[in-house]
């Protein structure tokens, strides 16, 4: 049997879901009015409703993000938005919070278990299943061997891997930097970007080890050459993280990553097929150097790797385009290839100077600012930038004109079909639909006619390949305005299957779990730190007590906040600083010449202690006092 992939693509709203379906999306996902996980992406239940209706013909699915913890006097709420996601035709839910596995809160949804619920083993993941849950998305930090042994234990789970975009630097769901230091919770969907700011790293004795760096903020993922091993490790859904991208993004990385599923395709037609229908045709090469990114990693994928992290900038760089050749009073020109347009944004990083006395090196700034003229590879900023120096390397990060081809119509997607019509007794046949009508012989030759209305399919999601008449010597009058009810009620009545086959999944059973028990969380960290569990609602307080688990109360909603040692811990990274700076002894770095424990210190003076469990390989990040 042929194994169906998904390119799961992002909705910010109803025009970028559209975008994604256009540019070759199996599937979209869109937060809603409230508890999406991405608070600034909501969406009416209408434009959701108008997503369904656009998607389904090409046997798109629409996922809805419900991925937040959810407060006791919102759980009434939530079930009356889940039954109106419901009839608007939403095809399954991401979930975090355990209250919405219960039958009366979930209804017949198809589940899928969002990355925050922390899935990075196979038992948490044979765990999510017993609950009924479909699709399990899984953390960002695995391995493909990791992902690989997680099918092998768990095959009839679906696993969803992020292939590209920004990544969270701790475990997805068990991040509260946001919430500790500002009151703004990421399970809640206002996360405030700790892990973008900048930190000082300083030891136990207070020297200063690194300034003013980004040491948490990491670059972005793409795995676009490797999705090929992810398919064969067992991953049948690619999803593209960026709910909250404007348009431009989502047409250039969806039509990148379309194109790619399909060459593998090509290449394996009988091990893989589509999860969609249609073919989409191109007015763009897709560039994923041209849209919003950090620099590229692939992560963990083949294990750790020290280059993942982005510790100058949390902005985007943009593509290289070369060096700063020489300079005049108003201009300079560019030793490379690529070529300019008025209006292009450039950046470069500028090292600010350091301290000499407290021997701290300088910083670097990423610098910017934006061509006014260009002749060639000679530029003429509005302002020349202070600092530019000959040598220097240069990035575009904003393209001017692959921005305006983006700002068009950049893709169409059509369903190929052959309209064929017959004469059978008593009328006709179109594509095995009967219509009733005489069979008059015609006095002028009318198969063209017959053609053209045959073929006027626009404004519908197919384009006639083909118009086939039987016998061959078809020969009868028909008026142009019957052809054209019947082209309508054929493409009709098809559009209307296409919609009922996408099934929602109601085949779930309720499931009992008095038998259940959850697995041990984040390395058996929860049993001290018990609102790893995010438990937020009474609902979901009973789910847990009935697996064994007590006083799991969320951070948010915690009223007393006593921790070990007075420390909460903030964050779980598989990114881990002492391996990244190389000074990891186990991995074969040099010996630290530190005194542990180290700090991270951010401009406001607020202390975060590090731990580096070695046995794990893992970071943690601790909450101190200032």
């Amino acid at each position: 049997m042929k194994q169906t992939i998904e390119l799961l693509a992002p909705a910010k709203n109803l025009k970028c879901g559209i975008a994604a379906i256009d540019h070759g999306a199996d599937a979209v996902y869109i937060g809603a009015s409230r508890f999406g996980a991405r608070v600034a992406a909501g969406n009416t239940v209408e434009d959701i409703a108008e997503l369904c209706r656009y998607a389904h013909p090409f046997g798109v699915k629409v996922y809805v993000t419900v991925n937040t913890i959810i407060y006791d006097d919102e759980l009434e709420d939530t079930r009356r938005l889940l039954n109106e996601l419901d009839a608007a035709g939403v095809d399954a839910i991401l979930v975090q919070d355990m209250a919405l596995v219960s039958p009366e809160m979930k209804g017949k949804f198809t589940l899928h278990a969002s990355t925050q619920t922390d899935n990075r083993t196979a038992a948490k993941v044979a765990w999510l299943h017993s609950l009924g849950f479909k699709r399990v998305v899984l953390a960002r930090e695995l391995s493909v061997e990791e992902i690989r042994e997680i099918h092998k234990q768990v095959p009839d789970v679906e696993l969803e891997v992020f292939v590209h975009g920004a990544l969270c630097v701790s475990y997805s769901g068990q991040c509260y930097a946001s919430q500790y230091c500002y009151g703004r919770s990421a399970n809640r969907g206002a996360c405030a970007q700790f892990c973008r700011l900048p930190f000082d790293l300083v030891d136990s004795d207070g020297h200063l080890i690194e300034q003013g760096r980004h040491l948490l903020s990491l670059k972005d993922l793409c795995q676009i050459d490797h999705l090929e091993e992810l398919m064969e490790a067992g991953a049948v859904s690619f999803k593209i993280e960026g709910r909250l991208k404007d348009v431009d993004y989502v047409k250039n990385v969806t039509a990148a990553y379309s194109q790619r599923l399909n060459q593998i395709i090509s290449r394996h037609p009988e091990r893989y097929q589509r999860a969609s229908q249609g073919r989409c045709s191109y007015t763009f090469e897709p560039n994923l150097k041209k849209t919003f990114n950090r620099g590229f990693t692939t992560y963990f994928l083949h294990g750790r790797k020290p280059d993942i992290f982005s510790p100058n900038t949390p902005k985007a760089l943009g593509e290289y385009v070369g060096r700063v050749k020489e300079l005049r009073h108003d201009s300079f020109n560019v030793a490379g290839t690529a070529s300019f347009a008025n209006g292009d944004g450039l950046c470069f990083f500028l090292e600010e100077r350091g301290d000499r006395k407290e021997n701290r090196r300088g910083e670097l700034v990423l610098c910017g600012f934006r061509v006014n003229r260009a002749v060639g590879n000679r530029l003429y900023p509005f302002k020349m930038p202070k600092g530019l120096k000959p040598g220097m390397a240069l990035y575009r990060n904003n393209d001017i004109m692959f921005e305006r081809l983006m700002a068009g119509q950049t893709a169409e997607r059509k369903m190929p079909v052959t309209m064929t019509l017959e004469a059978v007794d008593g009328g006709f046949e179109l594509n095995g639909h009967f219509f009733a009508a005489e069979h008059q012989e015609a006095q002028k030759p009318q198969r063209e006619n017959i053609v053209r209305q045959l073929s006027k399919l626009g404004g519908t999601p197919y384009v006639c390949e083909q118009v086939r008449l039987i016998p061959d010597d078809f020969n009868y009058f028909i008026p142009s305005s019957m052809l054209a009810d019947w082209r309508r009620t054929v493409l009709a009545q098809r559009i209307s299957e296409s919609e009922s086959r996408n099934d929602k999944g109601k085949e779930l059973s309720d499931t009992d779990l008095s038998d259940l028990k959850v697995p041990s969380m984040a390395g058996g960290l929860a049993r001290n730190y018990p609102y790893l569990y995010n438990v937020s609602n009474a609902k979901a307080r009973a789910f847990y007590a009935a697996q064994g688990v007590a006083d799991a109360t969320a951070m948010e909603v915690s009223s007393t906040k006593k921790y070990p040692n007075g420390e909460p811990i903030l964050m779980q990274c598989r990114h881990c600083l002492r391996y990244s700076l190389g000074y990891c002894v186990k991995n074969g770095g040099d010996k630290p010449f530190w005194k542990e424990p180290l700090y991270l210190v951010s401009d406001d003076g607020r202390r975060f202690r590090l731990e580096f469990d070695c046995r794990n390989c893992q970071m943690n990040v601790y909450g101190c006092q200032i």
